[in-house]
């Protein structure tokens, strides 16, 4: 899965962008108030993809 494709699908589900670290972006859902670091490399394997879901408490992409 793309990055933006993730990213897009996060913001869809109430998720925003909390900060920058040095390798990854940080995510929050407010709902939740649960966080998650999202890799910043072009290709997210699905698994992990599914795991950042997981732990913000979103819909599987």
């Amino acid at each position: 899965m793309k990055r933006r494709e993730l990213i897009e699908h996060l913001t869809r589900h109430g998720c925003r962008f909390l900060r920058e670290g040095s390798r990854h972006t940080v995510y929050f859902n407010s709902v939740n108030r649960k966080t998650s670091t999202i890799p910043r490399h072009n290709e997210i394997h699905d698994f992990l993809a599914k795991k950042i879901c997981k732990d913000l408490e979103i819909p599987k992409p």
